[in-house]
């Protein structure tokens, strides 16, 4: 389905510490209808998914996604990047054919 590099489980990591993680926490990955392009992601650590998520686990990291995400996300790669301009999570989608130039929305 999706991925998550090396450096983005551990920032994920950080995260969830800081919400105060517990057994069912994980990380919300969802596509959301906005954006200059159309569409844009959504990340948020929540305390456990809803009854229709698919659940995945990268690394001990417990993903979240809805069914209306699910079919824009395969095969995702969610990285964190650390630049001069600032830093984030970085979104690698080979299912969008086209995207804005600040990186954070995308068209299919």
């Amino acid at each position: 389905m999706l991925k998550l590099t090396p450096t983005a489980v551990t920032k994920v990591r950080e995260f969830m510490t800081q919400h105060g993680s517990e057994d069912d926490t994980g990380l919300r990955v969802a596509v959301l209808p906005g954006g200059c392009s159309g569409f844009q992601y959504g990340l948020n650590i929540e305390d456990g998914p809803e009854s229709d998520d698919e659940i995945y686990d990268e690394e001990g990291v417990r993903i979240f996604v809805d069914p209306f995400s699910a079919q824009y996300l395969e095969g995702v790669e969610i990285d964190y990047v650390t630049s001069m301009m600032g830093s984030g999570f970085s979104f690698r989608n080979p299912n969008a054919a086209g995207g804005c130039g600040c990186g954070s929305s995308f068209t299919v």
